[in-house]
């Protein structure tokens, strides 16, 4: 029986992805599991997997068309098998991110909407507009070979590696030379990305009753532990300090799953699985992968698992399974050298800890002045959902967990 494949939410807030290439075609077998289209989402650009084995029989929209989530994209079924009740409608192409008026949406028999925007000059996706921005690219000088000419991330990066790109020449002055008077304004376009981190942070101030609660942690025995375990490791597979914390975190949410939730209405729902969310870096803001079951996990599943997400997020390549279903999230900043910060909750989630940089620093301990390793997390949380004093006990329940690592071990 043909099963129908939908455009799927990634995040509580998605409401429409940009399909942008079909990888299967009609007629084509697929598995399950198997890559059926790559879409474009504020946040990055996704591989839809197809949740059905069989003969691809029919393709909905066309690829540079915005579609609304839950909204059939393509059917999947035997070879032969006759569709009833379905149809194409002959929707408009996305040219460009940059969003004019939108036109009267029209609903067929399976509830597409298709709009239609205006076309910039330069027709570009938001990734490769962001790598372009980051590398000087002139976009151009660049033949697009997504729908309708645009440009898209490979062809910037098959022009990059051979060398066939005009660069924009950034004005710059020589050490010794003469002062510059005036330096014009400049003017950037924000991306998808950023708009889309800019309204979550917003609603999550605007919302959501923060307080902090901060801990120093001593690190002495995690970083020997760490030391330890990735001399028996590849390097490939050694383990980070932020492996332990995260190993830590989940076990610790175990001990108060009233942090492990979210508030709805007036209920506040402890979560059964701890998924632990791991802000990364990527072009033009930031992107939260998930760990799934991270209490459950030893140290190098965690470890391989974030590695594997995090290359996928900056690749652009990430699965939807990578970024949804988090519970409780962490943003570590200890590779840049930051002593104390804190960070705004990820909703609807109801706290986030954030962690700066393990540090040689000057302890006392028994009245004896000695060098060790201290770190310090803060955690933010819901005020409507937890107070300060189970926010304190869950920073010390962590800290035996860090401050003696072989518990997390066994």
């Amino acid at each position: 029986m043909a099963e129908t494949i939908s455009m799927p939410k990634l995040g509580f807030d998605m409401a429409e992805g940009l399909l942008v290439r079909w990888v299967k075609q009609v007629g084509e077998n697929i598995n399950k599991g198997d890559v059926l289209a790559e879409i474009e989402t504020d946040k990055a650009t996704v591989e839809v997997e197809s949740s059905a084995s069989g003969v691809v029989l029919q393709l909905i929209v066309d690829q540079g068309t915005m579609v609304p989530v839950n909204a059939p994209i393509a059917i999947i079924g035997s070879a032969g098998e006759v569709i009833s009740g379905q149809s194409s409608v002959n929707s408009k192409k996305v040219a460009d991110e940059k969003p004019a008026t939108r036109s009267t949406p029209i609903v067929d028999s399976v509830q597409q909407i298709s709009v239609a925007l205006d076309v910039d000059s330069v027709k570009a996706s938001p990734l490769a507009k962001k790598i372009a921005r980051d590398q000087k690219v002139d976009l151009s000088h660049i033949q697009g070979t997504g729908p309708g000419g645009r440009i898209v991330r490979k062809d910037i990066e098959a022009a990059l590696s051979s060398s066939k790109l005009s660069p924009v020449v950034s004005q710059s002055v020589a050490f010794l030379g003469p002062p510059i008077s005036s330096i014009e304004n400049k003017t950037i376009q924000t991306t998808k990305l950023r708009q889309a981190i800019g309204r979550r942070l917003v609603e999550s101030k605007s919302t959501i009753p923060h307080f902090y609660v901060t801990h120093e942690f001593k690190m002495d025995a995690l970083m020997d532990m760490r030391k330890q375990v990735n001399a028996y490791l590849p390097e490939h597979e050694k383990v980070s300090v932020n492996d332990f914390i995260l190993k830590g975190v989940a076990l610790s949410l175990r001990q108060f799953p009233n942090l492990n939730a979210t508030l709805k209405g007036g209920e506040v729902i402890q979560f059964g699985h701890v998924n632990i969310g791991v802000a990364v870096t990527v072009p033009g803001g930031l992107m939260t992968v998930v760990v799934k079951d991270t209490d459950q996990k030893t140290l190098r599943q965690i470890s391989g698992e974030v590695k594997s997400m995090a290359t996928r997020a900056r690749e652009g390549k990430v699965k939807p399974d990578d970024i949804d279903g988090s519970t409780f999230s962490t943003s570590n900043l200890g590779m840049y050298d930051v002593e104390e910060f804190i960070a705004i909750i990820n909703p609807p989630e109801a706290g986030i800890l954030a962690i700066s940089s393990a540090r040689e620093v000057p302890v006392v301990e028994s009245g004896q002045l000695k060098i060790g390793w201290k770190m310090k997390a803060t955690i933010s949380v819901d005020h409507r959902v937890s107070d300060g004093a189970e926010a304190a006990q869950f920073m010390q329940a962590l800290a035996g967990y860090l401050e003696n690592p072989v518990r997390m071990l066994l």
